[in-house]
């Protein structure tokens, strides 16, 4: 089941707006005259703690339902990577009055579509719907989200469809297997960072009900649930419907976070895969990093934009020293700054052929110590704030884009003002502020470097 943020949401946008005319323009056009909030998102909460955030949209008859869950794969427990993305999928295996499989049935027989994913952060349930079908959804996942079944004779049926999902996603492929390997390179294979949210597989398979019973106990709660809903809907009408269905819920406590601090040093600082199936090699680099929920949070958006200027488009510092010296096919960098606790920062080249890793890595390291030594340009940044505000605009034509957005963010912790006010922030960050950023997390040497190379490279 897709994996959807509003990181995804919006570097899609961005890289879109950069390779486009629109992009040379949002490098050169001023700012808006008054920074408005993206969606005017409302908020309240329920007696028994639901949080929940209502955008009115009326640029078509429908409307979305997510409900976001702030616990994911950094919540599963040691020895059961997993349960949170397992726990997904039996989420769709019946509640008092809906059966095992009618949920989805429903929705399509309505015109409409649901589905469900999970990340590090959270877990997040979502149908999109004719706006006067509304109720019927709201009905059906507040029925699960005060009672799920869990269904003990479904267990094994669902443990081999997320196999399947695993071989096909992860076993299948040598970029699955090594980015999975990279990870687990970097944080180590049992920290809560470094687990594949899918799961280690003797873990899929020694994951009872009990296990899953214990989370859903655990984190599905209403105090650590978030309802964000979008679409053409009256604020009072919704609220009544909200009320309806899910304040029947009674209040319980629901666990926090407790994830223990990652190690200072890599798990393993180099890894070296070679794989008979790869046809082209990759180097992976990684930095941790702070996030926005870390006490070094004032890095954050500025590493947005180092990774931006470092590894976006045609006019980013790899591309035009490793693709267009004729070194590297393709190169890019990445950077999460909305999640819980501790991130990344990384980048990465795919050499072309007759390359050599050692003369890659060497001009990879120029790039970066270049970038260390004399900072950025006042020219990198502003392209760089602008194409990535621009980017924030043109993902609200996606429908879903707000309670992805709204969501992701509300569901770690972080103010709506965080996504609402992003790209006036976004253009406040000075050059000045991500040279810091650059060496705070980039003046050290990497925590991993990785190769995933062809057998025989």
């Amino acid at each position: 089941m897709p994996l959807i943020t509003r990181r995804h949401t919006l570097a899609a946008a961005a890289a879109a707006i950069a390779a486009t005319p629109l992009g040379r323009a949002a490098a050169q056009a001023p700012a808006p005259a008054a920074d408005r909030p993206l969606f005017g998102a409302r908020l309240w909460r329920l007696p028994n703690g639901l949080s929940v955030a209502f955008v009115e949209n009326r640029r078509a008859p429908v409307v979305a339902q997510y409900l976001y869950y702030a616990a994911g794969g950094g919540e599963d427990p040691p020895g059961r990577s997993g349960v949170a993305h397992f726990l997904e999928h039996m989420m769709f295996k019946g509640s008092p009055n809906v059966p095992s499989g009618a949920f989805s049935r429903r929705v399509s027989r309505e015109g409409g579509n649901d589905n469900a994913f999970t990340s590090r952060d959270v877990t997040a349930y979502f149908q999109q719907v004719e706006a006067s079908r509304l109720p019927l959804v709201m009905a059906m996942e507040a029925d699960r989200f005060a009672a799920a079944l869990i269904p003990q004779d479904e267990l094994e049926s669902e443990r081999n469809v997320i196999l399947e999902e695993r071989r096909q996603r992860t076993d299948s492929t040598p970029r699955g297997r090594f980015g999975e390997a990279f990870r687990a390179a970097l944080w180590g294979p049992q920290s809560w960072p470094g687990r594949p949210i899918i799961g280690w597989e003797e873990e899929i398979r020694a994951t009872t009900r009990d296990d899953l019973l214990g989370f859903y106990d655990r984190f599905y709660a209403p105090s650590n649930a978030t309802l964000v809903i979008a679409g053409a809907v009256e604020e009072g009408l919704l609220r009544a419907l909200v009320e309806e269905h899910y304040g029947r819920a009674p209040a319980r406590p629901g666990a926090g976070r407790a994830r223990p601090v990652p190690a200072d040093l890599p798990h393993e600082p180099r890894l070296l895969r070679r794989d008979p199936q790869a046809r082209e090699a990759v180097m992976m680099r990684a930095w941790k990093a702070p996030s926005l929920t870390t006490p070094e949070a004032r890095h954050a958006l500025p590493l947005e934009v180092l990774a931006h200027l470092l590894g976006s488009g045609q006019g980013s510092r790899l591309h035009a020293a490793l693709v267009e010296a004729g070194l590297a096919v393709a190169a890019g960098a990445s950077y999460d700054g909305e999640a819980s606790g501790i991130t990344e920062f990384t980048f990465w080249a795919m050499p072309r052929r007759g390359v050599s890793p050692e003369r890659l890595e060497q001009e990879a390291a120029a790039v970066l110590a270049r970038l260390l030594q004399d900072g950025p340009t006042e020219a990198e940044v502003a392209r760089s704030t602008r194409q990535l505000s621009a980017g924030a605009l043109l993902a609200l034509d996606s429908f879903g884009a707000a309670p992805r957005m709204l969501g992701g963010v509300l569901a770690i912790g972080l103010p709506a003002d965080v996504v609402e006010f992003w790209p006036a922030r976004l253009r406040a960050v000075t050059r000045e502020q991500v040279e810091q950023a650059a060496r705070a997390v980039l003046g050290a040497a990497p925590n991993t470097t990785g190769w995933l190379l062809p057998e025989a490279a």
